[in-house]
């Protein structure tokens, strides 16, 4: 390969990293609220409440069951409108936030249940309000969890991002749709895609050993 594609490769793994950590930051700014929601209102919940959980999982189902090619897509305009562009790196994290806010939405919802009830009912034996239960009981007690969790939705995040590189997005998807494809330059391609592969195990593993000790 020559130095061109070398710096290009480069470059790629820092856009890479910087769409896949950013959206990821930004999709749990709302998907984990959302996640609490969806376990706190669920029938027999400290906040049950039969027609929101309806409402907020309905939406949450249509977010998660479109696939993100076809997201990506349909967000064009709605990208434009937040980032003055629908291509390059800064763009690819629009849909690539509102991609992952339904899956980190669920992941929460999962981990918050797998909650001992024991430390609910302790919690409001002692006066506790839903909330306080929620914030100093149930999210500490789930919180390795919820960071194993979250390395997995980094790491699918990552995996998204190489499909922006269809629509223009930065990184080292659209390098190996790029080079790899379009000029069927075959090492580039494999290039890339080991280089997806290791990036999203090095991200998992991590998420695994933080989990572990916090456990500890």
């Amino acid at each position: 390969m020559s130095e061109y594609i070398i710096d290009a490769i480069r470059q790629g793994i820092v856009e890479t990293l910087q769409m896949s950590f950013a959206a990821s930051f930004f999709a749990y700014l709302l998907g984990l609220p959302l996640g609490v929601l969806l376990y706190a209102t669920a029938k027999g919940r400290l906040l049950s409440n039969r027609p929101a959980h309806f409402i907020l999982g309905l939406l949450v189902n249509i977010g998660r069951s479109l696939p993100f090619l076809i997201l990506l897509v349909l967000l064009i305009p709605f990208t434009r409108f937040l980032t003055g562009s629908s291509i390059g790196t800064v763009a690819s994290i629009v849909p690539l936030t509102v991609g992952a806010i339904p899956i980190i939405a669920r992941m929460v919802e999962s981990s918050l249940s797998e909650v001992s009830p024991g430390i609910i009912e302790a919690a409001t034996s002692m006066g506790a309000s839903p909330v306080y239960t929620i914030l100093h009981f149930i999210l500490p007690e789930a919180l390795p969890s919820l960071l194993l969790g979250a390395a997995i939705n980094v790491a699918t995040v990552l995996g998204y991002s190489a499909m922006a590189g269809v629509i223009g997005g930065g990184g080292l998807g659209a390098i190996a749709l790029q080079y790899g494809y379009y000029r069927y330059q075959k090492d580039v391609l494999w290039t890339t895609v080991t280089l997806l592969v290791i990036m999203v195990m090095v991200i998992q593993e991590g998420g695994n050993i933080i989990a572990k000790k916090v456990r500890k």
